[in-house]
C-alpha cells in the first residue's frame, strides 16, 4: 500500500476514535460512526411561502462505508447533503459529524471542522483555472497553513493515487473532463477526510468515464476507511455502493440495504 494510503489509514483511525456522541449506541459502532442525521427536517418560509423540503430524515454512515442517496429531482437530496456538510442548518433534528453537532459550533469552528474532517466533490469540478492541478489539490492544505512545499508534496501523492501524477503541472483547460473530475477527487481526499460528500460527481461525464470516477471514489473509501455519501440519479452506480437510501418528497421511502 502506498505512503499516501497508509497515512490516510492512520488519519481515519484517529478520526474513528472520536468521543462517543450517543450513549445508547454500541461502543464499537460509536468508534466507527462518522456522520449522522437524527429526525432532520428543513423548512423554508418567506412571506406566504412555506415549503417543507425534508421531514424526519434519519441516516448514519460508518467508516469505510458507502451510501448512495437517490431520488427524483426536488426530493431533498442536495439539501440533505448541505445539512450533513454543515453548509446549512436544519429546521428540526440534529446533524453530527465525528460526534459534534454542527449547531453547537460557531461559523469559524464549523469551517475548521469541515476542513479537518470533510471532503466535497460536486457535479462541476470547480477547479481554479489559473492554477495547475497540483496547486488546485494543494489548496485545502494551504488553508491549513501548511508550507507550499509540504502542501505540494502531499498534493502530488494524491494526484498519483488517482492516476494523474504526470498531469500535475497542467491547468484545468489542458485536461479532459474526466481528468478534471479526478483532480477534484484528489483535492477532496488530500486532507484524509473522515467523510466524503459527493453531489452528482459523474453527472457531466460519459458512461465509461463515470464508471472510472465512481470506482475511484469507492476504492478510496475502502482503502482509506473514508465514509462516502453520494447523491446520484444513476441507479447503476448506486447499486455499487454498500447501502442505498431513497428520498421521496423529503422523506425516507426506501431503507438503506446491503448491496448484492
Amino acid at each position: 500500500m502506498s505512503e499516501w494510503a497508509n497515512s490516510g489509514e492512520r488519519s481515519a483511525g484517529r478520526a474513528g476514535a472520536a468521543s462517543p456522541a450517543d450513549a445508547g449506541v454500541d461502543a464499537q459502532d460509536q468508534a466507527a460512526l462518522v456522520i449522522e442525521a437524527r429526525a432532520v427536517g428543513r423548512r423554508y418560509t418567506e412571506g406566504s411561502l412555506d415549503v417543507t423540503v425534508l421531514d424526519g430524515v434519519d441516516l448514519q454512515v460508518m467508516r469505510g462505508q458507502s451510501l448512495a442517496l437517490v431520488g427524483a429531482s426536488g426530493s431533498g437530496k442536495s439539501t440533505l447533503l448541505h445539512l450533513l456538510g454543515g453548509l446549512d442548518q436544519p429546521s428540526a433534528g440534529v446533524v453530527r459529524l465525528m460526534g459534534r453537532d454542527w449547531a453547537s459550533m460557531s461559523v469559524t469552528e464549523q469551517g475548521a471542522w469541515r476542513n479537518q474532517h470533510l471532503g466535497f466533490v460536486y457535479q462541476f469540478h470547480h477547479l481554479l483555472p489559473e492554477f495547475t492541478a497540483l496547486d488546485n489539490v494543494a489548496m485545502p492544505l494551504r488553508i491549513r497553513r501548511l508550507s507550499v512545499p509540504d502542501a505540494r508534496r502531499q498534493a502530488l501523492q494524491a494526484l498519483q493515487a488517482v492516476g494523474l501524477g504526470e498531469r500535475a503541472l497542467h491547468r484545468p483547460a489542458e485536461l479532459s473532463g474526466g481528468e478534471r473530475q479526478r483532480v477534484a477527487v484528489a483535492r477532496a481526499l488530500v486532507t484524509r477526510p473522515a467523510c466524503l460528500l459527493a453531489d452528482e460527481p459523474t453527472g457531466n461525464l460519459d458512461r465509461r468515464t463515470a464508471d472510472t470516477v465512481f470506482e475511484l471514489l469507492l476504492q478510496r473509501s475502502r482503502e482509506e476507511g473514508t465514509a462516502l455519501l453520494v447523491v446520484t440519479h444513476d441507479e447503476q452506480l448506486a447499486r455499487r455502493c454498500d447501502r442505498r437510501l431513497e428520498l421521496v418528497g423529503g422523506r425516507v421511502a426506501g431503507t438503506a440495504a446491503p448491496r448484492g
